[in-house]
């Protein structure tokens, strides 16, 4: 009786001794606690709506150029509808971006974009000048105000946007340049009020002075880089 007396005891302490082992971490692995989702912050969603909004913008650029290479009235139409809704779209997300991250300069540009792509140039005009504030020198904003310059004729305007965007960057610059060969032609042919022949024949050749220094630039770039090789 004695010896089994022992062999209960004995087994009682050993489970007693296992019970204390798990419950101080020396049986298995505990079970981890879930950590709490992460929540956005307001500059995680200001940058979600941007993301949606140049989606949008593309979609709206290519709806846009296909309207101009249409031939088809209905399809021109349905086109040019498509591209602004879509213009729409993507100007209420940016519009979001701003209101979550006014700090925002990327989807102030495009405020201005989207703005200046479904007509109202005062608040392209406005939004490209914040982005401008917050960033200095943001040659795509620069180059985007230049063209809205251009659509509520404020050539003068366009003209020195192109001569601040040139020396650093001449990609953009260029563009900038083609867009007011295009309003040229387009003033030609359907004048706005106070546009004279004699301010159009002025503003071409101010543009092809300006063709003229970029190509010159070009070459001596390119013959100084030649040179350095030798």
């Amino acid at each position: 009786m004695r010896i089994a007396h022992y062999g209960v005891l004995s087994a009682s302490l050993l489970l007693a001794t296992a019970a204390t082992a798990w419950a101080n971490g020396g049986g298995g692995m505990p079970m981890a606690m879930p950590m709490p989702p992460r929540q956005a912050t307001p500059q995680d969603q200001a940058r979600d709506a941007y993301n949606d909004g140049v989606r949008y913008v593309k979609k709206a650029d290519r709806y846009a150029g296909d309207a101009t290479q249409q031939s088809d009235a209905g399809k021109k139409e349905k086109a040019t509808k498509e591209a602004h809704d879509n213009y729409g779209s993507a100007l209420g997300k940016f519009e979001t971006a701003v209101q979550l991250d006014p700090s925002l300069y990327e989807a102030w540009n495009y405020l201005g974009y989207t703005n200046r792509k479904l007509g109202d140039y005062d608040d392209a005009l406005a939004a490209y000048g914040k982005a401008l504030s917050i960033k200095p020198g943001y040659a795509d904003a620069l180059e985007y105000r230049g063209e809205a310059y251009l659509g509520v004729n404020r050539v003068s305007d366009a003209q020195q946007a192109y001569l601040d965007l040139y020396p650093s960057n001449r990609q953009l610059a260029s563009k900038l340049l083609t867009a007011m060969k295009a309003y040229v032609a387009t003033q030609r042919a359907t004048p706005s009020a106070g546009t004279t022949t004699a301010s159009l024949d002025d503003l071409d050749k101010w543009i092809h002075e300006r063709e003229q220094i970029a190509g010159q630039t070009a070459a001596l770039t390119r013959a100084g880089a030649a040179a350095s090789w030798h």
